[in-house]
């Protein structure tokens, strides 16, 4: 995967905000690769490699250049502009293949429960310690046909590959609880009204 997502980088030597925008400008992310020991590297990344390297998943592994090397690199903390969407800052962590390092995978629900149950879906994604080289994009849990009062725990997930898991194994990842009542009578509700707005619409239009 890291040959696939090899990022174009150049060393950084002008700092400070006017710096920083004409990086961007320019098309490209300021960025600092820290790890092993090495004194922060301070980057300019090429912006576009790294938004399709950042779509795959923010635990994708890089390939960045520093001083003529090829180094492997995730991101560790990825800021992005609130309003044009667009990734204004990278911290990368260096790691080396066979490495394990502590990561975040979100989990992902498979299937659908029992018919009258509802999905709570309490905890959306959990830390683990997997090879750098080997970090799943998600962990999916299997939800077909848990019945109502069911529920799943992080020590219930199964981890791919060597990769351990460092969430508390009793925290909740989901529980099925029985659809009540009062969402029904919501869900009727809002139909009713839905039935009365078009109805209205359709009064006035024939006037």
């Amino acid at each position: 995967m890291a040959d696939d997502n090899r990022i174009d980088a150049s060393p950084r030597s002008d700092f400070g905000k006017g710096a920083a925008r004409r990086a961007r400008r320019d098309g490209h992310v300021p960025a600092v690769l820290y790890g092993h020991g090495l004194d922060p590297v301070h980057l300019n990344l090429h912006r576009h490699q790294l938004t399709m390297a950042l779509r795959q998943g923010l635990n994708s592994l890089l390939t960045v250049q520093v001083n003529g090397k090829d180094e492997l690199a995730l991101a560790k903390d990825v800021q992005v502009h609130p309003l044009q969407r667009v990734i204004q800052h990278v911290d990368l962590l260096l790691v080396k293949k066979g490495e394990k390092v502590a990561v975040d995978v979100p989990v992902e629900l498979v299937g659908d429960v029992v018919a009258g149950g509802q999905v709570n879906h309490d905890l959306t994604s959990v830390s683990i310690e997997a090879e750098a080289t080997d970090i799943p994009e998600s962990i999916s849990v299997e939800i077909d046909g848990i019945e109502v009062g069911g529920q799943v725990l992080a020590g219930d997930l199964k981890l791919p590959g060597s990769a351990t898991l460092l969430t508390d194994p009793e925290a909740l990842i989901i529980a099925v609880s029985e659809v009540s009542a009062v969402s029904e009578g919501d869900e009727a509700e809002e139909a009713a009204e839905g039935e009365a707005t078009e109805e209205a619409t359709d009064a006035d239009d024939a006037e």
